[in-house]
């Protein structure tokens, strides 16, 4: 599976300079954990979390709300001054466990997904972590749809699905709609693999 499968499109971000209560604000209306940030000429620059926004908030030194503070010039007030410089990022064909892993090795919870040097996406764990409670037969009814709706209605093709893995069984006329049907099973969310029938087609 691929992360183009399974991000999510709608992107919510930040500009370096907005101030820290409205990053704050923008993941908690939108129920995200993280944003990407950009600069005033629109380059992905970083990422904000709940995290570094809570880091920032929690005084290291308990006593240090008992001293008098001269201007408050030690407090962080921008998104600049609480993100992580040079996000971790990945691309739409990525594999979507390889990106689950890098996300448990270095300790991210969501990815900006690149083409080129446009931000297309975002991916994170809860969409990953989606994509694994798709039972069988959820992925099954999923495929089966796709494949009757491409042969207009009929049941020209069977899928099963054991363990993430699709065995779409019936007759491929060609190259092309082996190739066709094998696209639109593997990017139904939950596949892992796509295996299929090489019955030929029927003599006439």
């Amino acid at each position: 599976m691929r992360v183009k499968d399974i991000m999510t499109h709608t992107v919510y971000s930040v500009r370096v300079g907005d101030p820290i209560e409205a990053a704050a604000k923008l993941l908690g209306d939108r129920q995200i954990t993280a944003a990407p940030v950009f600069d005033d000429a629109g380059e992905l620059v970083g990422m904000v979390s709940e995290g570094d926004l809570l880091w920032h908030r929690v005084p290291t030194d308990p006593t240090a709300h008992l001293r008098p503070v001269a201007g408050d010039t030690d407090r962080p007030h921008t998104v600049a001054d609480v993100m992580s410089s040079a996000p971790l990022t990945t691309w739409p064909d990525a594999d979507v466990a390889d990106v689950a892993q890098t996300m448990l090795d270095r300790e991210v919870r969501s990815l900006p997904v690149l083409e080129g040097d446009v931000v297309v996406g975002i991916v994170s764990r809860r969409d990953i972590l989606r994509t694994m409670v798709r039972t069988d037969d959820v992925v099954q009814r999923d495929v089966q749809h796709r494949l009757d709706e491409y042969a207009g209605g009929e049941r020209r093709w069977t899928a099963a699905v054991q363990d993430g893995v699709v065995t779409v069984d019936g007759v491929l006329n060609d190259d092309v709609e082996r190739a066709v049907v094998q696209v639109m099973a593997r990017t139904v969310a939950g596949v892992a693999d796509v295996k299929l029938s090489d019955r030929p087609e029927p003599l006439r």
